[in-house]
C-alpha cells in the first residue's frame, strides 16, 4: 500500500473529510482493520489568508511548497491537496517535489467522463470560480 501525503489545513474541515473518505474507502475495499497509510501536513491557514489579504502571494506559496517538500521527505508516495483553491499553484508545488500530486480537476474530470455526465455544476471560492484549472 502506498503512503498518501495530505496537504491540508485550508480549512481543517475539508482535510478531515479527505482523511475520513480515504479511510472509509480503504476499509470498504480491504475490510478488517485496514486503514490508509497517510502523512498529513496541516498548514495554519490564517498565515496563508493573511498573505492573500496583503497580496503577498510569494510567501503564501512558499508555505505550501515547503509543506509538500516535508510530505515528500516524510515518505509520501504522492500528494493530495485538500482544498480546491490551493490547486491554483499546483504547478508551482509540483515542480518543487519529485513525487506526483493528484490534481483535483483531473480526478473530477475522470469521474465525470466515466459516468458520461454532460452538465456539471461547481461551487467554490471566488478564486476557484475565476480560475481556469477546472475548465482546462
Amino acid at each position: 500500500m502506498k503512503t498518501i501525503g495530505l496537504l491540508g489545513g485550508m480549512s481543517w474541515k475539508s482535510s478531515l473529510e479527505y482523511y475520513r473518505i480515504i479511510n472509509e474507502t480503504i476499509q470498504n475495499k480491504l475490510g478488517g482493520w485496514h486503514s490508509a497509510k497517510i502523512i498529513m501536513y496541516s498548514v495554519d491557514f490564517d498565515e496563508i489568508d493573511l498573505e492573500h489579504q496583503t497580496k503577498d502571494w510569494i510567501n503564501s506559496d512558499k508555505i505550501l511548497v515547503n509543506a509538500a517538500k516535508t510530505l515528500e521527505k516524510g515518505g509520501a508516495d504522492f500528494i493530495i491537496i485538500c482544498a480546491n483553491t490551493a490547486h491554483i499553484i499546483y504547478e508551482e508545488i509540483q515542480k518543487n517535489v519529485k513525487i506526483p500530486i493528484l490534481h483535483v480537476a483531473d480526478a473530477t474530470a475522470d469521474r465525470i467522463k466515466a459516468r458520461k455526465i454532460k452538465k456539471v455544476g461547481l461551487l467554490g471560492t471566488k478564486s476557484t470560480m475565476n480560475g481556469d484549472f477546472y475548465k482546462g
